[in-house]
């Protein structure tokens, strides 16, 4: 395995959320790639998105402005700056923002499955 360089103009994009708005997400590093980490880019326009982590992440904010509620505050990222969420943090995703995102484990969903 090599080195890969990934870039948001390149990468395929599915819904996850909106109206209002519109947000989607794009994996860049999946379990074909690493079974231990995910990564990829996320486009928020206005939706507003309720989740519960199954894994830790760590969000970046590259353009615009993401706001993420979790139970105890509120957090608003900018360019240059970037959130951690342990697993199990419930959270609602907000705003106007390109953003990248890492997850740990990157096969979360194989585990989840494994669990039940």
């Amino acid at each position: 395995m090599t080195a890969i360089k990934f870039d948001h103009l390149d990468t395929a994009f599915t819904h996850r959320g909106g109206p209002p708005g519109h947000a989607e997400v794009g994996r860049t590093v999946s379990t074909e790639l690493s079974e231990t980490m995910g990564a990829g880019f996320a486009r928020w326009e206005g939706a507003e998105v309720e989740w519960t982590v199954k894994y830790d992440e760590v969000i970046f904010v590259i353009t615009g402005e993401l706001i993420v509620e979790t139970r105890e505050e509120t957090h608003v990222i900018t360019p240059g700056q970037m959130l951690w969420l342990p697993n199990g943090t419930w959270l609602k995703y907000r705003g106007h923002a390109l953003f990248g995102y890492a997850v740990y484990p990157g096969n979360w969903k194989a585990l989840l499955e494994q669990s039940n």
